[in-house]
């Protein structure tokens, strides 16, 4: 008489482990991993006494505010985001005290003494839109970059692009990118 009960064949499992084992290194080296880039910015080098702490002019001090709605505070005047880069350029590119030799600002009494001293004060709402914060970032940056250009045409009759590492860092030191997200003193 034949067994009711029949038996099932044996499936052989460990071939199967090697096989997921092979597909995950095979995603694990094929995936690639997005790194994620932020704005640079260069922090304050730490300060362990009271005697680093330099207090700024007011006039030295361009301010920043957005609020929740995105509207743009730029010295206690509201403006559009298409003005606020020719209204840094002209904070940025003013001579006020004369010893200034690449400046072409007006030199406005209401505008900084000297570029190497302006700070850009940006203070923003939490509620802001994360794409009107980086384009506001961006009109900033983009005005340095504007000022640093016409020094590279100006001063060494080149493109900025084609300026050696040692020009470069002139044309840094002249127009030196001192933006601040913190509350300015």
């Amino acid at each position: 008489m034949r067994n009711s009960r029949r038996e099932s064949p044996a499936v052989h499992a460990g071939s199967m482990a090697d096989i997921a084992f092979l597909l995950l290194i095979f995603f694990l080296v094929t995936t690639t991993i997005e790194n994620d880039k932020g704005i640079p910015r260069k922090l304050p080098r730490p300060c362990l006494t009271m005697d680093c702490v330099e207090k700024a002019k007011e006039r030295d001090v361009f301010r920043i505010e957005i609020d929740a709605n995105n509207a743009l505070l730029v010295e206690n005047k509201l403006l559009r985001l298409s003005e606020l880069r020719a209204a840094a350029t002209a904070f940025l590119d003013n001579d006020l005290d004369g010893t200034c030799s690449y400046c072409e600002g007006e030199r406005s009494p209401t505008a900084s003494g000297h570029p190497s001293k302006a700070i850009i004060s940006v203070r923003n709402d939490r509620e802001i839109s994360y794409d009107f914060y980086i384009a506001v970032q961006n009109e900033l940056v983009g005005a340095y970059f504007d000022l640093r250009k016409r020094y590279a045409k100006t001063i060494f009759k080149k493109e900025l692009s084609e300026l050696n590492a040692e020009e470069l860092k002139e044309a840094r030191q002249a127009y030196p990118m001192l933006i601040s997200e913190a509350e300015v003193e």
